[in-house]
């Protein structure tokens, strides 16, 4: 019978047969070692607090230096390496925050690493990890790819592999913010963590619930990203398929070892929020609190703007922004996706006259109501009716869904032909897709 160790994608940090449990202590030595050594993120009153209808506090971790909390985890394992751990260096694979953050403190150490990204990472944190000094390969078509041709390459020259989310040493170094957060905000009722392979939400929920029991706290994923629900709900450890993100930072198809391990029994529910809501938290964000954070950064934010916390109504709440690296193609796309939503970006068609004056009318009424023409293309071969007619496919910016039925209107009582997509302003009103399995032996949130 073969030895599981010979497999090159064995780690015996992250032993299926050997999960590691990790203590408030372990966190605490944590907390106390990369003092200095990373940045202990403020936790600021969010403005979009009274809109939200309950204290939105932002632990904002995209201030770190490399724009994530990951350092904070990197920081601990690399502290801990034996001198000739060091020596031989150590390697990660990892879609950008772990890279970047690999990248940089062993750097800054005189470690050295080798950083595996798969092909297809967002251009911003490959950038990112390059500056920051380390060694980046780009291979394979996904993280497993990845990750396989890291531990191999590992292997073959010795290096410690250091798992992104699932390192004993990283979840202590992930779970320094849950104490940050009962420093920073004694009186804190519910924490919303955001959860790809577990290590975030393992880490801070060991810190707050050892700290400040009655503290709720909550796993947020996407509905592309719930490897983590799927494996509470069945009880083991499963592979999802993966789909292209905006929260590509929680792009994990199966949780860790050790987080799963860690998670069960401390994490009160798991939330499952629709991409299209972290599109609007993002927009949200940065038009009311100034800042750009990514989308895993967003998701419990996103989750509050759904309507998946009643219970939470005029409570102290603290939503982890765990990074701000998002590629500008990736922000212009959510800004627009979530101006859209929102009935503020508006497309539809419109036939007017195509003698000389139709378009100039056209855009006299829609500047006589306030509407904004963003982009306006002509048809004219495929026009049913006279051959003077054209069809003009228009995107407009409004105010809002108020000021958009003003646009319909208007259109409605100028012109014969148009054509409006069918808009749904409810979507506001309606709790976005589910809540995932209740976690806590006896829910805070149940009792009256």
């Amino acid at each position: 019978m073969s030895n599981p160790k010979d497999d090159p994608e064995y780690d015996e940090w992250c032993d299926p047969d050997n999960p590691r449990k990790v203590k408030y202590e372990d966190i605490l030595a944590a907390s106390r070692r990369i003092v200095g050594q990373v940045i202990r993120t403020p936790c600021v009153r969010a403005h979009m607090s009274t809109k939200l209808g309950l204290e939105l506090y932002m632990k904002q971790e995209f201030f770190q230096v490399t724009g994530c909390f990951k350092e904070r985890g990197v920081r601990n394992t690399l502290l801990l390496l034996t001198d000739d751990q060091k020596k031989y260096g150590v390697a990660a694979a990892s879609t950008g925050n772990h890279a970047g953050a690999l990248a940089y403190h062993s750097a800054q150490m005189g470690i050295p690493s080798l950083v595996v990204m798969p092909v297809h990472a967002p251009i911003t944190k490959i950038n990112k990890a390059e500056r920051s000094g380390g060694k980046i390969v780009l291979h394979g078509a996904n993280m497993a790819e990845a990750k396989h041709f890291a531990m191999s390459m590992a292997k073959e020259k010795k290096m410690m592999y250091i798992n992104g989310y699932d390192h004993p040493n990283v979840i202590e170094g992930q779970g320094t913010i849950g104490i940050e957060i009962i420093e920073q905000l004694p009186a804190v009722d519910a924490v919303l963590v955001p959860c790809g392979g577990g290590s975030l939400l393992a880490g801070i929920a060991i810190a707050v619930k050892h700290l400040k029991p009655d503290c709720e706290v909550y796993g947020i994923v996407t509905d592309k990203t719930f490897s983590m629900v799927e494996a509470l709900r069945k009880n083991e450890r499963i592979c999802i398929t993966l789909e292209p993100s905006i929260a590509d930072g929680l792009a994990v198809n199966k949780v860790g070892v050790n987080t799963f391990h860690n998670v069960k029994g401390l994490v009160d529910k798991m939330i499952i929020v629709r991409e299209d809501w972290v599109a609007r938290a993002i927009m949200h964000v940065i038009e009311e609190e100034k800042v750009v954070i990514e989308g895993a950064g967003a998701v419990g934010i996103a989750a509050i703007m759904a309507g998946l916390f009643p219970n939470l109504k005029g409570k102290k709440v603290v939503a982890v922004c765990s990074g701000g690296n998002i590629d500008a193609t990736t922000l212009s796309r959510a800004l627009e996706r979530g101006m859209a939503a929102e009935g503020r970006l508006v497309k539809f068609k419109v036939t007017v006259s195509d003698r000389p004056g139709g378009l100039a009318d056209l855009c006299s009424m829609l500047a006589g109501i306030g509407v904004t023409m963003r982009d306006c293309v002509p048809e004219r071969a495929w026009v049913k009716g006279d051959v003077f007619s054209v069809q003009l496919k228009v995107i407009v910016e409004t105010r809002g869904w108020d000021h958009t039925k003003e646009l319909v209107e208007s259109i409605k009582k100028h012109y014969k032909e148009y054509f409006f997509q069918e808009m749904t302003e409810r979507s506001d009103k309606i709790a976005s897709t589910k809540r995932g399995p209740c976690l806590a032996p006896n829910p805070v949130c149940m009792q009256k």
